[in-house]
């Protein structure tokens, strides 16, 4: 067994494989193979670290000091200093925002001491396209239990007991939902997972099956033997290349080993895994319409009852978890539903993933457990907002959700909190804003998405949020009237009840939580015709103040079509009519004297 002084972890997620992590992969182990150090050195391909916003990220231990933002042209430096003469390259060590302190360790980075690690608890350890590495961790561990100790009542049972809800955004209770798929009678059942993940700025599904695909797999084998199915479909996004390559060397493997197949782990049970790749479209993410997708037809969701634990893919009993909830499986069969159970709040056990992103210093991934408040995710984790600005809102739940205002900062993260305030956990995805943002052009933004997106098979979402996004456009424009707001929620109201999925009933959250926390924004669209945040560009205007101008002529050389005019030291003006209000005359002025 080949023995290492030093293991370099090179995070190969997306973010930094297009940051050219593989190539300093290679550039590494030629450097030190060059230098003798092949046999000492270990280099090994993980997934993604979390702190996105400083890849590529590279980790050395047994020291645990991470390199961040690694060029290839860094990559000699390291081998020379750290690994050839024991010194740490300083200037690449992660450090903390507000500390010149480097840190010392990766547990020392504000980033990570509140985490806590259950979904995400390989992504950045292993390499994800080595099942030895995944078994070394305890994986499949827990597959062997259900299937020698634990009879599958048993473990419908423990999942049960750990209260382990969906983090697919409704957050239905996931034993429940295999207990009744246990009971629905059916000579052929489905395990589904659902990795279409299509909220925008979320990418925790994709994360988790590039950096672990074998603990969804392992999960997906339990809850089959737990409800008695043999056939697994994971159903991901095809704009997903590494995950989905990650994710069939992973099978491979598993059935190379005989961890899925026939007679796993000497038993009588058998359970397969196939891929199903998604085309793109958002509706997909609906449960029905994910399995009419599977089945070859168009995307579309179909009524409810029956629901799919009794009548689901192809007519048979199905379940379907996202991959977050699969992620959990393994570790609350291993360690216990009452572990689990001490994690989180009264009714939101154990972590929640979030991509954190938007206007936040720390982008990334980052998992909590629940009833963190979005003060700790946002200012000790995220390291709060760039450039001195304030913090505005912050919109979970992506076209779903809905925002959280700056006065709600102290809210805890949990499914029934976030709901009471008009927001929702949805899948995790977590948009920062801060005081440029503007929030009419928020829910105009969602909204666009969402009508985008619509598959058009009920009238209330396909023509109801087309009639939204036209009013919410007008009011950008400055063409808004005060009846526009009643007309606002009128319609979302009759969406939220007569729009045929859950998709559809949710559309109108960015609209109804924009309007009770920023109500005064909207007003001041409508009744003055000004966007205080200065985004929407139809209520824009740039004038130069006469007292402040030094007549410089800096922005008129700056002006891209000649708006700008005015002699040598005297006061410069702005033609409106040619104005094409793109804001670099303010930027470029030197004495602050254009405002708008």
């Amino acid at each position: 067994m080949d023995m290492y002084r030093a293991h370099v972890l090179v995070c190969c997620g997306t973010g930094c494989t297009s940051s050219k992590s593989p190539q300093i992969i290679d550039s590494m182990e030629k450097l030190l193979a060059e230098n003798g150090l092949e046999t000492e050195v270990k280099v090994v391909k993980t997934g993604c670290f979390g702190l996105c916003a400083r890849g590529p990220i590279v980790v050395v231990y047994p020291e645990g000091i991470m390199y961040t933002h690694v060029d290839l042209s860094d990559v000699k430096e390291i081998v020379e200093e750290h690994f050839l003469k024991g010194r740490v390259v300083k200037r690449l060590v992660a450090s903390d925002e507000d500390s010149a302190e480097i840190a010392h360790s990766i547990q020392n980075l504000g980033f990570f001491k509140k985490q806590m690690r259950i979904a995400l608890r390989n992504c950045g350890m292993i390499n994800p396209e080595n099942i030895d590495e995944y078994i070394a961790h305890d994986g499949y561990a827990a597959l062997g239990k259900c299937l020698t100790a634990m009879t599958p009542q048993e473990v419908i049972d423990e999942v049960s007991k750990s209260q382990l809800r969906g983090r697919g955004g409704a957050g239905f209770p996931t034993g429940r939902k295999w207990s009744f798929a246990a009971q629905s009678k059916g000579d052929i059942k489905y395990v589904c997972c659902n990795a279409d993940e299509g909220d925008p700025g979320a990418f925790m599904d994709r994360s988790i099956l590039e950096g672990d695909p074998h603990s969804v797999l392992e999960a997906m084998a339990i809850a089959g033997y737990a409800i008695g199915s043999n056939q697994g479909y994971i159903y991901i996004r095809a704009e997903y290349p590494i995950a989905v390559e990650r994710l069939r060397i992973a099978i491979a493997q598993a059935k190379e080993y005989g961890l899925l197949g026939n007679n796993i782990f000497g038993t009588d049970f058998s359970f397969d895994i196939e891929l199903r790749l998604g085309a793109g479209a958002f509706v997909c993410g609906e449960e029905t319409a994910l399995m009419v997708s599977i089945e070859g037809n168009r995307g579309e969701p179909r009524t409810r009852p029956p629901f799919p634990a009794v009548k689901g893919l192809w007519g048979k009993p199905t379940i379907l978890n996202n991959v977050e909830t699969y992620a959990n499986i393994p570790m609350i069969l291993l360690k216990g539903a009452d572990w689990f159970t001490t994690i989180g709040t009264e009714k939101s056990k154990g972590t929640k993933v979030f991509a954190l992103g938007g206007k936040i210093n720390n982008t990334g991934l980052v998992e909590v457990p629940m009833g963190t408040t979005l003060r700790e995710i946002i200012e000790e984790i995220g390291g709060g907002i760039p450039h001195g600005k304030k913090f505005k809102a912050a919109q979970t739940g992506g076209p779903s959700g809905g925002c959280i205002p700056a006065e709600l900062i102290d809210t805890p993260i949990d499914y029934d909190s976030l709901t009471a305030i008009g927001a929702m956990m949805g899948s995790g995805g977590l948009i920062v804003m801060d005081e440029d943002n503007c929030m009419v052009d928020i829910a105009k933004f969602f909204l666009e998405f969402t009508v985008d997106e619509s598959c058009g098979k009920c009238s209330p979402c396909r023509i109801g949020t087309k009639r939204m996004h036209e009013i919410l456009e007008k009011i950008t424009k400055g063409q808004g009237e005060l009846s526009d707001i009643d007309k606002l929620e009128d319609l979302c109201n009759t969406i939220k009840i007569a729009a045929l999925c859950g998709l559809g009933q949710t559309a109108p959250n960015p609209i109804l939580s924009t309007l009770r926390y920023f109500k005064q924004e909207y007003l001041e669209h409508i009744v003055n015709k000004r966007c205080p945040a200065g985004v929407c560009k139809d209520l824009l205007s740039y004038i130069i103040m006469p007292d402040q101008c030094k007549g410089c002529g800096i922005c008129a050389k700056q002006c891209p079509v000649g708006a700008i005019s005015g002699e040598k030291k005297s006061a410069h003006v702005i033609d409106q009519s040619k104005c094409i209000k793109c804001g670099v005359c303010m930027s470029k002025c030197p004495f602050k004297a254009i405002k708008r």
